[in-house]
């Protein structure tokens, strides 16, 4: 299925800010006709303009795709605009954060075909990972063509039921700021022992992100790869000690900062 073919009778692009940006880019990357688009947004990013895109222009009868990226507290203002595109053949693919199919049904009408999706801010440079799944009215081909827009900013999963998008938010959708903060760490706890700031804050992130690649690149698991640095008697094994001690090291840690992460989750959800 090329981008052309996803795009089908026209794109309705509702909010156009850093994720929804990053989307687009994606997409006209990828092959997407520009003139195929038409972007919704009280404050389009100046360089629409020479984008080839259709901003806040008349839009097409029926639409292929809806594509909703407006923040979540503006949802109730922007999602009625488009009522008209439900009970039909318009797929809609949220991207927005916390609200439940069953709210857009309500919104849109029950026999709406709707795809909720959670990625994560790496899709600002192509390197997120987006956690999909669909309502009843969603088909093979819906979900299908909700995928292949996606793959525009990264990688994409396929989930179960929604139940499991709050533990996705608490790990992949969160996720990139835990590994924020422990860069912050690593850097102020190489200033600890001596280096500049400067020094440490380069070394903290070129750490993280080599380390990174390496465990998606890489044929083995993130285990294998650990014990393959790890000497027995040496500096990483001291370092590990601390960091993998199941009181107070980090894996206790980190499964305390999902679950809370998952927990909020729920609590929005749930109102």
């Amino acid at each position: 299925m090329t981008m052309q073919d996803t795009a089908g009778r026209g794109l309705v692009l509702l909010g156009c800010g850093k994720m929804g940006g990053a989307m687009l880019r994606g997409w006209l990357d990828a092959g997407l006709e520009a003139g195929a688009v038409h972007v919704v947004d009280p404050h389009p990013a100046a360089w629409l303009e020479g984008a080839g895109v259709h901003v806040n222009a008349d839009l097409p009868a029926a639409p292929g795709i809806v594509i909703v990226a407006v923040k979540p507290q503006m949802m109730g203002a922007a999602l009625p605009t488009l009522k008209g595109y439900g009970n039909g053949a318009t797929l809609f693919v949220s991207v927005a954060a916390g609200t439940a199919i069953a709210t857009y049904e309500e919104m849109l009408g029950a026999r709406t075909p709707i795809v909720r999706a959670m990625p994560n801010t790496p899709a600002a440079i192509g390197r997120g990972i987006t956690a999909i799944i669909g309502n009843g009215h969603a088909t093979p081909a819906h979900l299908d063509q909700a995928e292949a827009l996606l793959r525009a900013v990264g990688k994409v999963v396929r989930l179960d039921s929604e139940d499991q998008m709050d533990a996705v938010t608490g790990l992949s959708g969160s996720g990139p700021a835990y590994v924020f903060h422990m860069i912050e760490c690593m850097a102020r706890a190489g200033e600890a022992q001596g280096l500049a700031p400067a020094l440490a804050m380069q070394l903290a992130q070129a750490t993280v992100a080599g380390a990174g690649a390496l465990a998606e690149a890489a044929g083995e698991t993130p285990a294998t790869l650990r014990e393959n640095v790890t000497s027995p008697g040496g500096t990483t094994q001291a370092g590990l000690m601390v960091l993998m001690d199941e009181g107070t090291g980090l894996p206790p840690l980190m499964a305390r900062t999902v679950a809370a992460a998952t927990e909020r989750s729920r609590e929005l959800r749930n109102g």
